[in-house]
């Protein structure tokens, strides 16, 4: 075909500069209500990410954990590790509640730097120094543990304060004036509201130390939940939220990998510093596959399940399944598989001592909390036949008043069968990829 004859040319006129839309879903997902303007009431506008240098880019297609988020995460190794020799040390209910409220505050802290570098490029320059100042903080934080509610407790309060406040400060700082700056605007502002109780709580001691601490951290939990409203401003709607649902469900599935780490580590530690006779063998053989079995539970399908359904969800709505599900209901999850490390720790360096209530309550309280879990977060996104962990969370809640006067070894055994069967069952469901792709309710 011959060329016709040419126009003359017109110029182009410059278009502004755009912000940048989130990408089209990938091939084979639903469209979302959003797209098709019919978001709910509290869809709000469509999500929008500024267009900064500082962003990740995510035309070429899924996001991964970068090298430095893992560099990032071994602060919270160490911080996993303070936390079990804490209880380790003061296995009595007050000193598991002590224990109870910093995991939560650790985990707070990791949790919403994890959220802030669903968008923010860590491979920057500017944005991995924010992430340096959030580790350090970090570090000191976890230093402190041991005596947060002791001579440390400023050290504890004011670390945990400055990382939150800081990294807030700096996504309002260099974002552009739009619906994205506006919500961290108001999670800047919630974090500032907590900031006097917590530096507060420091300087006093024993029960005040206690309300104020608790106030400040129960207000911090509620700021998700109420949607971080502000009088005069409303909430931030949840299609601002909006995750890149490979690399959110990465990162939250790479704090359950430290808390198994834990596990392992702890149980290894202990059977080196002991006499390796053939008990503490075996004893350290049932601590490995119970372990295992942890790790089957969750990674065998349940957290493919879970991440795929986040993926296929409108963006409205996948901004709350992310917010339930990793933000409150792994939290369950990392605190079972702490107490089961501790519990494990207990069998290795005394394996023929009876179990006694306390260190039932550990060893199979732990479990039990992990099941319920990783129930409440299937039931969250809606899998068929999520409750049957709970069922079993129940059980070994009730045998533990019968099994005081066995020993350590015995009763780890038979936790471990029961959790080896677990994930058996789990793993024949064979659902991974047909739940995954089944309608959303």
């Amino acid at each position: 075909m011959e060329p016709g004859p040419s126009l003359p040319a017109e110029p182009v006129p410059a278009q502004p500069e755009v912000p940048r839309q989130v990408p089209a879903p990938p091939p084979g997902s639903r469209p979302t209500d959003d797209a098709a303007g019919k978001g709910g009431a509290d869809a709000g506008p469509p999500f929008v990410i500024p267009n900064i240098p500082l962003i990740r880019s995510r035309a070429a297609g899924e996001q991964r954990a970068t090298f430095f988020e893992l560099f990032f995460d071994l602060v919270y190794v160490f911080a996993v590790t303070q936390l079990s020799h804490y209880l380790l040390a003061d296995l009595s209910w007050p000193g598991a509640a002590r224990a109870t409220f910093m995991l939560v505050v650790i985990y707070w802290a990791w949790n919403y730097t994890t959220w802030m570098a669903n968008w923010f490029d860590p491979r920057t320059v500017t944005v991995r120094l924010v992430l340096v100042f959030v580790m350090m903080a970090s570090l000191l934080m976890s230093i402190a543990v041991p005596d947060a509610f002791g001579g440390r407790g400023l050290l504890f309060a004011a670390s945990y304060v400055a990382l939150q406040v800081v990294r807030n400060v700096f996504v309002v700082v260099v974002c552009p004036t739009g619906a994205f700056r506006r919500n961290f605007g108001q999670i800047l502002a919630w974090s500032l509201l907590t900031a006097p109780p917590w530096v507060m709580g420091a300087l006093v001691d024993g029960n005040a130390r206690w309300g104020l601490w608790g106030v400040a951290l129960l207000v911090d939990l509620a700021a998700p939940l109420v949607l971080y409203w502000l009088p005069g401003l409303g909430s931030t709607p949840t299609s601002q939220w909006q995750v890149e649902g490979n690399h959110f469900a990465e990162r939250f599935q790479l704090f359950v990998i430290i808390a198994l780490g834990e596990s392992i580590v702890l149980a290894g530690a202990t059977a080196s510093e002991s006499r390796l006779t053939a008990t503490v063998a075996v004893a350290l053989g049932v601590a490995f596959l119970l372990s295992t079995a942890l790790w089957w539970l969750y990674f065998g399908q349940v957290s493919e399940v879970v991440a795929r359904r986040i993926g296929l969800s409108a963006p409205a709505e996948a901004g709350k399944l992310g917010r339930d599900v990793y933000t409150y209901l792994h939290l369950p999850v990392i605190a079972g598989i702490v107490l089961a490390a501790v519990g494990l720790e207990l069998v290795i360096a005394h394996p023929e001592e009876p179990i006694g209530l306390s260190g039932a309550l550990v060893a199979f309280g732990g479990p039990a909390l992990f099941l319920a879990g990783l129930a409440t977060c299937c039931a969250r996104v809606g899998r068929r036949h999520a409750w049957w962990p709970v069922g079993v969370a129940v059980a070994l809640l009730a045998a533990v008043p019968l099994l005081t006067a066995l020993d350590r070894l015995a009763a780890m055994g038979i936790l471990t069968a029961v959790l080896v069967t677990s994930a058996a069952v789990e793993q024949s469901r064979g659902d991974s990829a047909a739940d995954g792709q089944s309608r959303l309710p």
